[in-house]
């Protein structure tokens, strides 16, 4: 992601997960708090590479926060193998419990598969995250939990992999307002800049 990326390998129930992490770009001040990021599908190329996955995380740098990419097991080098979500949700909590700050505020994210992955986890958590930002999260495909009241849901009107109907029916008995980017795909090809916005004001306010 850039020069400055630490590379860091926590213990996980199925051996080593790989890390990458990003400390905001002042360095002469503590950073606001601390986000775990959750990728894509393993098994249809996902990794904590993944372009909206490094958007997210560039955005929460630029509003002070420290952010942590990981593989899924089986992925890049993280031992392990595909464990149907089950296991991957798993990963996530020892990544979380490895580097959360009892300190700071601490957030969770996630895109596509991610998102399920992030909700499941935040479902989980104690003490909770105090926000979650989920971007096109799997729910046509999986259990995606419900979310507190003040989570960001982003969701492209085009999205071909996740349709927008399927978000929006997991959204509608929770009350869950979700922010959609018109004419927007899955990947939101040519819109990172606006995903990036979205998540900056977001956090930002």
């Amino acid at each position: 992601m850039n020069a400055l990326t630490q590379r860091l390998a926590v213990a996980g129930p199925a051996g080593a997960i790989e890390c990458a992490l990003d400390e905001p770009p002042a360095h002469d001040v503590p950073p606001r708090g601390v986000a775990v990021l959750c990728h894509p599908h393993p098994l249809h190329g996902g990794t904590m590479d993944n372009k909206v996955v490094q958007t997210l995380a560039r955005a929460l740098r630029q509003v002070g926060w420290r952010t942590v990419r990981f593989n899924f097991r089986g992925v890049g080098a993280s031992q392990g193998h595909w464990d149907g979500g089950r296991g991957e949700v798993d990963d996530a909590l020892a990544v979380i419990a490895a580097v959360r700050d009892p300190t700071l505020p601490f957030a969770l994210g996630g895109f596509s598969f991610g998102g399920y992955v992030a909700s499941q986890a935040a479902a989980r958590l104690q003490p909770p995250a105090q926000r979650l930002v989920l971007v096109a999260p799997a729910t046509g495909n999986f259990d995606v939990a419900p979310v507190p009241e003040h989570t960001l849901v982003i969701h492209g009107e085009a999205d071909d992999v996740v349709p927008l109907a399927a978000t929006l029916d997991w959204a509608r008995s929770q009350s869950l307002p979700v922010v959609v980017v018109p004419g927007v795909g899955h990947f939101f090809h040519g819109q990172l800049p606006l995903l990036k916005s979205l998540v900056v004001r977001s956090f930002a306010a």
